[in-house]
């Protein structure tokens, strides 16, 4: 699951997974959830983005999340997808850490460097963007751990996988404590209207 992918458009790697606990890598798992079919449940606490597959079993991927104040909770979806995207900081981050995201304010390319890594899958709320992110990264060893400024990180294979697995509009519960058990959101509008530019990134 975790070699190279050389038929991307800049051919990864293989993933080093020797610093992360076995737990966090890609399985199939009991998941019982009121939630239905195609439905992605990030659960911050246990380092956990579970794809609902129905039946009471899910697809399970370890991920990253954000340091202490700077996680997203709630519900969202995912209102736009992107291959190699490009990656700019958020005027919070560069607040932030001027230091670190301040050369970078104009934005990094798409590439094996940029921290978005080969996929992200964009979070929006009532048809506007949250500028929270499921994306990969360039840092697979932190993985199971709070480190991001607010996104949430998975090892580049699985951002593959994921993105691979659902389409734009999918519903995103991103949850701090128990799993949710409310009924599904209804249906998106389809005349939510996505961006055509580029919005800023965080990561």
């Amino acid at each position: 699951m975790y070699g190279p992918h050389p038929d991307e458009a800049f051919p990864l790697p293989a993933t080093d997974i020797s610093k992360v606990d076995p737990r966090f890598l890609r399985q199939q798992v009991p998941y019982p959830t009121y939630e239905p079919p195609g439905t992605i449940v990030v659960d911050t606490p246990n380092r956990y983005l579970y794809l609902v597959q129905g039946d009471g079993m899910a697809l399970r991927y370890g991920i990253g999340v954000g340091k202490a104040g700077l996680e997203f909770a709630g519900e969202a979806r995912i209102g736009r997808k992107a291959q190699w995207p490009r990656w700019i900081p958020t005027s919070d981050m560069v607040a932030r850490e001027p230091e670190r995201y301040g050369p970078l304010a104009g934005g990094l390319d798409p590439g094996l460097t940029n921290p978005l890594g080969p996929r992200a899958l964009y979070l929006y709320q009532d048809g506007k963007d949250t500028l929270f992110r499921i994306h990969g990264t360039t840092e697979a060893w932190s993985i199971g751990k709070a480190v991001s400024s607010g996104c949430i990180r998975m090892f580049n294979p699985d951002v593959i996988d994921l993105y691979n697995r659902v389409p734009e509009g999918t519903r995103v519960v991103v949850i701090q404590a128990q799993p949710p058990m409310e009924p599904a959101m209804p249906p998106i509008d389809a005349s939510m209207q996505m961006p055509a530019e580029e919005a800023p990134l965080a990561f």
